[in-house]
C-alpha cells in the first residue's frame, strides 16, 4: 500500500478515517500531536526542546517536525505504507517531507482529502467540546481554528493537486458512505499497482 496523507479542516474527521483505514489495509497511523506528545513523555533532550517551544505558543519548526516524523517512519515495517494524520499543514511542511521520501528514493504517496462543509464541521465539533468538556472549543475559537486552516491548509492542498496526488472524499451526510468511498478507492489502487 502506498503512503497516505489525510488532510480536512478541523473535525472532518481525520484521526477516525485515518484509524479506520490503518486497521484494514494494515498500515502504521502516525498522528503528529500523538508523536510530540510520546517524546515530550519520554523526557528526551528532543522532547525537552519540543516542550519548551509549545509551552512558549510556538510552532514546532518545520526542519525539526520532518526529522521527527521520519524517525518514527524509520520504525515502521517496510512495505507496509503508513497513514500520516496532520501533517504536512503547510507547502513548506509539503516540500520538506517530500525531501525526505526522496532521500529514502520513495515518493509521498497520495492525499486523502477530506472535505466536509462547515455547518457540519461547527456541529460536530461544539458537539465535541461538550461531551469531553472543552471550554476552549467554542464557536469564536472554532471559527479562528477554521480560517487558520484556510491561510495555510487550503494552498498545501492545490500544492497536492499539482503533484497529482489528491483525492478528494465529500460529506455525504454519513459516515459509513464516505468510509465506503474511501475504501473503494484504495482498493483500486492497492489493485492497480
Amino acid at each position: 500500500m502506498k503512503n497516505i496523507i489525510i488532510i480536512g479542516a478541523p473535525g472532518s474527521g481525520k484521526g477516525t478515517y485515518s484509524a479506520e483505514i490503518a486497521q484494514r489495509y494494515n498500515m502504521s497511523h502516525i498522528s503528529t500531536g500523538d508523536v510530540l506528545r510520546a517524546e515530550i513523555k519520554k523526557g528526551t533532550e528532543l522532547g525537552k526542546n519540543i516542550q519548551a517551544i509549545i509551552e512558549k505558543g510556538n510552532l514546532i519548526p518545520d526542519e525539526t517536525m520532518v526529522e521527527i516524523l521520519a524517525k518514527v517512519y524509520d520504525e515502521q515495517p517496510s512495505g507496509q505504507g503508513v497513514i500520516f494524520d496532520g501533517f504536512p499543514r503547510t507547502v513548506h511542511q509539503a516540500e520538506v517531507l517530500k525531501e525526505m521520501f526522496a532521500s529514502r528514493k520513495q515518493d509521498m504517496g497520495i492525499v486523502v482529502e477530506l472535505s466536509v462543509d462547515e455547518q457540519t464541521l461547527m456541529e460536530r465539533l461544539l458537539g465535541r467540546a461538550i461531551k469531553e468538556g472543552r471550554t476552549d472549543d467554542n464557536e469564536e475559537t472554532i471559527k479562528a481554528r477554521f480560517n487558520v486552516f484556510y491561510q495555510q491548509t487550503k494552498p498545501v492542498i492545490e500544492w497536492f493537486e499539482k503533484e497529482g496526488m489528491r483525492n478528494t472524499f465529500t460529506w455525504k451526510g454519513s459516515k459509513d458512505l464516505m468510509l465506503s468511498e474511501i475504501f473503494d478507492f484504495l482498493d483500486k489502487i492497492n489493485t492497480d499497482k
